[in-house]
């Protein structure tokens, strides 16, 4: 191999989607040092990622459900590309592509092979389920020479399945926070100021409209509030998921007949929603690292969130938010309540929040270890 040859790095979603959110920017930087490639279904997702950092990518189909047909033409067809391009180095995100990269990785000989799990389903599943979900994650697992789980709580549940080493990179997270675009400035004040009537105590959510993310029990919760507090307001940033992951019945319907409770759709500036907000609720069932916290604490924003992977690592209970069970209605209303009416505790926690994500997810911090890892393990292919 010549020395002066610029190695290939392949960053491989599923869909176009998850990767222009997790590596803004990050893939720009990148391919100042290596031949950076981006690998996921088409979309204008996909032809985004190419203006903007400026790389090649290469749009090959992957269902984000099991489907044997379709992904054994997906693995063929990484195969063939593998093949083809000779890669130095295979970095996957999402389960799908993890699967099917790591696979065709493996049959291609690829000598580094990355997955990051940004969280763990099985662990929430039963039944037959579970167990072909775990399977799943073993083959991932055992095909690939590098598993970097997002945090403690996703490396605690892959020991259940795998003996390899683990690898956390940074403190986590895969995306890390740009401390300068998640901060307060004229424009978006004024914006937010537009957002919120006087005297009115603003709780927001930000994610996808499904019940894994706690919005039955959120809704719930909240509709005993409005009976007890006037000027209150739910913010519900996101969309539905109803072929996926559905709501209750009832909820959508409280959603829909309650006035306190704001459904904003989805958002690509969540920003102003933020700082319009008073706290930020995360009941969700399962995380691998969730964003939307580190991105509310950016903005200085103190969180309930639930005690799952991910949440409970981000948050200090009673230092920069509280935590509360899952799946629990009635502990999140207290909680929520209790938050109401003692503003001078909840004042406490929103002073530690910036600063908390600052000092441990900011963004550079994180690409910059990422490339790290990436400079010693081509070092240690080569040597």
């Amino acid at each position: 191999m010549q020395e002066n040859r610029r190695y290939k790095i392949f960053r491989i979603s599923t869909v176009p989607t998850s990767m222009n959110n997790f590596c803004k920017g990050f893939l720009a930087q990148l391919s100042e040092e290596y031949d950076v490639v981006a690998i996921s279904s088409a979309g204008n997702a996909l032809k985004e990622i190419e203006e903007r950092e400026n790389i090649r990518t290469i749009p090959i189909h992957m269902e984000r459900r099991i489907s044997i047909l379709k992904d054994f033409i997906s693995l063929i067809n990484l195969v063939r590309l593998f093949m083809k391009e000779k890669p130095d180095l295979v970095h996957s995100m999402t389960p799908k592509a993890g699967l099917l990269s790591m696979v065709a990785g493996f049959l291609t000989r690829v000598p580094i092979r990355i997955h990051t799990f940004t969280g763990l389903v099985f662990p929430t599943k039963k039944g037959f389920i579970k167990y072909v979900l775990i399977a799943m994650d073993k083959i991932t697992c055992w095909c690939a020479t590098y598993i970097n789980p997002e945090g403690e709580g996703v490396k605690t549940d892959l020991k259940r399945i795998t003996n390899k080493p683990l690898h956390i990179i940074g403190n986590g997270n895969v995306r890390g926070v740009d401390m300068n675009y998640y901060s307060q400035t004229e424009s978006l004040l004024k914006i937010s100021k537009s957002l919120r009537e006087d005297n009115t105590k603003i709780f927001c959510y930000v994610g996808r409209i499904v019940q894994d993310k706690g919005i039955n029990e959120l809704v719930e919760a909240f509709s005993k509030l409005v009976k007890e507090f006037s000027n209150i307001k739910l913010f519900l940033i996101g969309d539905y998921e109803d072929k996926i992951d559905p709501i209750l019945p009832i909820t959508r319907q409280c959603i829909e007949q309650i006035r306190e409770i704001e459904f904003c759709g989805y958002q690509n500036d969540v920003r102003p929603w933020l700082l319009a907000s008073d706290y930020f609720v995360l009941p969700s069932y399962r995380e691998g690292f969730p964003n939307s916290v580190l991105e509310a604490g950016a903005m200085g924003l103190p969180c309930i969130v639930t005690n799952i992977n991910g949440s409970n690592e981000i948050i200090e209970n009673g230092i920069n938010g509280e935590i509360v069970e899952p799946k629990d209605a009635e502990q999140l209303y207290r909680k929520m309540r209790e938050w109401l009416l003692n503003p001078e505790k909840v004042e406490e926690m929103a002073k530690n929040a910036r600063g908390i994500v600052e000092s441990k997810f900011e963004q550079q911090c994180l690409w910059d270890n990422i490339q790290k890892t990436y400079k010693e393990l081509l070092s240690n292919k080569c040597s």
